[in-house]
C-alpha cells in the first residue's frame, strides 16, 4: 500500500510507502522518517528535470500527469506524451502516468513508454470496480484475458 502525501500516516499505518508531491516533505527527509526499504514515488507533473533529480536523489518510481482532464484533480498540469517517450530515454526506475485514463486511451500510455498506471476513478467510479479493474489489465502484456468484459 501506498500512501499519498503524508508521510506520518504511511509510517502509523505500516504502509509500503508514500507518493510525495511538490507542497510534501522532501524526498529525502521521507526517505530518512520511512527507511530504505519503502517505496517512495514524487510527482513530476509535466517536468522531466523533477524526474531526472528525483531519479537522482534515490526515487523508487516518478509520475507524471495529469495526461488527460481528470474530474478528480480538474486543475492538474497537464503532460504530453511526448514527455513520456523522452522520459523513456532517460528515467531508469519506473514510470507512471496518472490522470484522466481510461481503457481506451491507456494503451497509447503504455506505447509511449510508462511502465504503470495510476487510476482512481477510473475503476472506484463504477459501479463495478472488479470489472473496470479487469478491463485495465487487459492493457498490460501478459494478463489474462477475460471474456466477460
Amino acid at each position: 500500500m501506498i500512501v499519498n502525501d503524508d508521510v506520518d500516516l504511511a509510517l502509523s499505518c505500516d504502509a509500503d510507502g508514500v507518493h510525495i508531491g511538490r507542497d510534501d516533505l522532501h524526498l529525502s527527509a521521507a526517505r530518512s522518517r520511512l527507511g530504505n526499504d519503502s517505496i517512495i514515488g514524487v510527482s513530476c507533473y509535466n517536468r522531466l528535470e523533477l524526474a531526472r533529480a528525483a531519479q537522482g536523489d534515490g526515487a523508487d518510481y516518478v509520475a507524471f500527469g495529469s495526461m488527460y482532464s481528470s474530474p478528480t484533480k480538474p486543475d492538474a498540469t497537464r503532460c504530453e506524451i511526448a514527455t513520456l517517450e523522452e522520459a523513456r530515454t532517460c528515467i531508469h526506475v519506473p514510470i507512471v502516468a496518472i490522470g484522466g485514463i481510461t481503457p481506451d486511451n491507456g494503451g497509447a500510455l503504455l506505447d509511449a513508454g510508462v511502465d504503470l498506471l495510476a487510476i482512481v476513478r477510473g475503476v472506484f467510479g463504477h459501479n463495478d470496480p472488479g470489472a473496470s479493474a479487469r478491463r485495465y489489465a487487459q492493457l498490460f502484456p501478459g494478463q489474462a484475458r477475460d471474456e466477460k468484459t
